[in-house]
């Protein structure tokens, strides 16, 4: 079995054979690609290729490019390994036809990827993917595909991206000491950079962690959100007295942020961090703006969004479908720690963007003796305390994640932790809403089912809401949410 589009491209281990990432299996699929394109008369435009730092990723680049080349595409190969942010920017400052980004974003050391992008920067969708997937099964062997040498581009669409992201922040302020980690990928220099150009200069980093390592030696698992993975980052925040803590993943599309608290340093959830940055980017927005999330993510932004006379929207998974919201999109963002908040220039998560968004924010609040908490507590007092959890299971192969949807449909629950609930099959829905998940939703309480895009996971996205009286209730909520949230849980843990 062949490896087939999943999540915007191909995932997969580094192996042999046409199921694992591998120089065969990347030349095929892009003459394939570049077979699509010609078949659309884009022959002999331009085409963008990066790559990360993962093992095979320089090689499977450099095939990409020479045979795009080879095409008679005008290709432009981003200089050295850098954040998936720069070359979704790249496509659209260019106006380029596609992109391809050698990458698998947060999997293991032992994965790669192949990620394209198309319609003016963002990520394909079916049935896109399916079309190419056609294409490549009439591609001979990889030796048979032609290949020419392709010089790397300068920094120049780098510097650009920099000094449009460095004019994100609101307002002047800069003082903030900023902790930081990339996890051992490629956005390290970058973030430096961009923050360093917007003005936030006190900036400390987890050392062992900063440099590209494909074996991301000091994690299990390099993704922010995987338990003890932002443990050095806080330790280091902790030390130096930082005012705020960043973790990037791999290719630093995706952004996780720490605050100090009461009971010390903790990450903020990907929905809070959401949350926040909603309510500040409707605060200066233009007329009539459109935020967007997905099903998995929480319902606040959604509650903020009517509060503040801004249209809001609801997709499927993913940034592919997040961007493609409708027009007048100025902020979208989804519960795994993705964030797209300058969709004019970057239709993609971005968390090198997000970073210094979020320092901006927190600088200003910072200046007036608040901080991100305090913005936390005056949205749960306004629409009521939204607490979040996943519950992930993971399978050792697809099949089983079929197995448990199956069932879970066979025997729908009608109670959570004693609140009635109402089940909706997205499966049965109709054209890009449909989709492998079930919706159950009661009055306090959200769970969503759906196995795992990118991984060999079933995942329970959960919600709970508990209003609060005033100031005083807070407390009392928030512990009220947590017991809710932990019966979910448990519940969710015996699908």
């Amino acid at each position: 079995m062949s490896l087939l589009f999943g999540t915007a491209g191909l995932r997969g281990p580094l192996g042999d054979g046409p199921d694992c990432m591998n120089l065969a299996v990347v030349v095929r699929t892009t003459a394939g690609l570049a077979a699509w394109l010609r078949g659309r008369c884009l022959g002999g435009s331009t085409v963008v290729v990066g790559r990360d730092a993962r093992h095979g990723s320089a090689e499977f680049a450099e095939a990409a490019a020479e045979v795009l080349a080879a095409e008679g595409f005008s290709v432009v190969v981003l200089p050295r390994p850098l954040p998936t942010p720069v070359l979704a920017f790249a496509v659209r400052r260019l106006g380029a036809q596609a992109g391809v980004q050698i990458t698998a974003s947060h999997n293991p050391a032992t994965d790669n990827g192949y990620k394209v992008y198309v319609d003016g920067g963002a990520q394909l969708i079916s049935p896109t993917d399916r079309e190419i997937e056609q294409a490549v099964e009439s591609v001979g062997p990889a030796a048979s595909v032609p290949r020419l040498p392709v010089s790397p581009a300068d920094d120049t669409l780098v510097c650009e991206y920099l000094a449009r992201v460095a004019a994100l922040p609101r307002g002047e302020e800069r003082r903030l000491r900023i902790a930081l980690t990339p996890l051992h990928g490629v956005g390290g220099a970058t973030a430096i950079a961009a923050l360093t150009a917007a003005g936030f200069t006190d900036v400390h980093t987890v050392a062992e962690q900063f440099e590209p390592d494909p074996d991301f030696p000091t994690v299990d698992f390099p993704n922010p959100e995987e338990p003890g993975a932002t443990d050095a980052l806080l330790e280091l925040a902790a030390r130096v007295d930082a005012d705020l803590a960043i973790a990037l993943d791999p290719d630093a599309d995706r952004c996780a942020v720490g605050v100090p608290g009461p009971d010390g340093w903790r990450m903020l959830s990907g929905d809070e961090l959401g949350a926040v940055l909603g309510e500040h980017v409707l605060g200066t927005a233009g007329p009539d703006p459109l935020v967007a999330t997905t099903i998995v993510s929480s319902q606040l932004l959604a509650r903020i969004a009517a509060a503040r006379g801004a249209r809001f929207a609801q997709t499927l998974t993913g940034f592919k479908w997040l961007v493609r919201s409708g027009p007048g999109l100025v902020y979208a963002y989804e519960e795994a720690i993705g964030y797209c908040v300058d969709p004019d220039s970057v239709r993609d998560k971005d968390g090198i963007a997000t970073a210094v968004l979020t320092a901006g924010l927190a600088a200003a609040l910072k200046a007036g003796g608040r901080s991100l908490l305090d913005v936390l507590d005056d949205l749960a007092l306004e629409f009521g305390v939204h607490a979040t959890a996943q519950v992930s299971r993971r399978v050792g192969h697809q099949d089983e994640l079929v197995d448990l949807m199956t069932r879970l449909r066979s025997d729908l629950p009608t109670q959570l932790a004693g609140d009635a609930v109402t089940a909706e099959d997205l499966s049965d829905r109709r054209g890009q809403e449909r989709t492998d998940a079930v919706v159950l939703q009661g009055g306090r309480t959200r769970m969503v089912v759906r196995p795992s895009g990118t991984e060999p996971k079933l995942k329970c996205y959960l919600e709970v809401v508990e209003q609060v009286s005033g100031p005083a209730d807070l407390a009392r909520a928030r512990a009220a949410a947590t017991a809710r949230l932990t019966a979910v849980a448990e519940h969710a843990r015996r699908l």
